[in-house]
């Protein structure tokens, strides 16, 4: 099945790229939400309520036992299925404009949804495919709805998610080609290697960050710290004292800190060891390896 989606993939790349075709694609303009799963509930209700700030709302896909709202968007778990296991993400959602015609889109470029459209109790409608590596990535046609704005809440904008990318062509083939997503920004820990690839949205400034360079064999800390999702501020040492006013205690491993990328950032992680990174929207100071190639988010979609 994977082989036969990676054929299909690559064969219509330069179509779906180049062609004018590619003009009928349905707009793609953020991340929806990001859904993980737990062992330990109390505790990640524990981050993301209390120490985030988050609010609560009431679950919306099957299994899902919890749901925290990050203005429009939102993350969920559900009971990990294998406690034993090391991947704890589920999967990523992205919001288009029109869900139908995505679907129709997609299949003619011979990525079948492996389920049909659904409509959801807050009234959107999804549907799911894989990747070319096997990812589960869900669409989403949002209802119309209201945010309703947390004053406790550190962040009101999910800006970013990665996972583990293996083979960067066949993913572009995917999420370039076919999706229409380009590169923001790449660099690595050393000069000369790229180990991040952050893949923007074609309609907005949400990305997806490709984890390239990950071990053969990743244990649960290493695949949560790339496995992971990115929620926007605009001020790191503000954040940081909010977060702490809820009672959170900085430690070695969560410091403030400059990444390459130019932008200061701060790492939490849930009990199942996925890594919730904190960022400010714009860099502080020229990034390395790579100059941004696409619009820098903002507080407000």
């Amino acid at each position: 099945m994977r082989g036969t989606l990676v054929l299909a993939l690559m064969g219509i790349a330069s179509l779906a790229f180049g062609g004018q075709d590619a003009w009928d694609r349905p707009k793609i303009t953020g991340i929806d939400h990001v859904a993980f799963y737990t062992t330990a509930p109390e505790g990640v209700a524990h981050l993301y309520h209390v120490v985030l700030g988050l609010s609560s709302a009431d679950p919306v896909e099957p299994g899902e036992t919890l749901r925290f709202m990050v203005g429009k968007q939102w993350v969920g778990y559900s009971p990990a299925p294998l406690p034993q296991a090391v991947d704890r993400m589920d999967h990523v959602a992205f919001v288009t404009d029109a869900i139908g015609a995505m679907q129709r889109y997609l299949a003619k470029r011979g990525v079948t949804a492996t389920e049909g459209i659904k409509r959801r109790p807050d009234g959107s409608r999804s549907f799911r495919v894989k990747d070319p590596e096997g990812h589960t990535i869900e669409f989403v046609e949002r209802a119309p709805s209201r945010e309703q704005p947390d004053a406790e809440a550190i962040s009101h904008r999910l800006i970013h998610t990665g996972f583990v990318v293996r083979d960067r062509g066949i993913e572009d083939a995917f999420y370039r080609d076919i999706l229409g997503f380009h590169v923001y920004w790449q660099g690595g820990r050393e000069a000369g290697r790229t180990d991040w690839c952050a893949m923007q949205v074609p309609d907005g400034t949400d990305w997806l960050e490709y984890m390239l360079n990950a071990p053969a064999q990743p244990d649960r800390h290493q695949l949560g710290g790339m496995d992971h999702i990115s929620l926007g501020v605009e001020n790191m040492k503000q954040t940081a004292a909010k977060m702490e006013s809820h009672g959170w205690q900085p430690h070695d491993p969560a410091q403030q800190k400059i990444g390459r990328d130019g932008k200061w950032q701060l790492n939490v992680f849930d009990p199942d060891l996925t890594r919730v990174e904190l960022m400010e929207f714009r860099p502080a100071e020229k990034p390395c390896c790579s100059e941004f190639q696409g619009p820098h988010p903002g507080p407000d979609r």
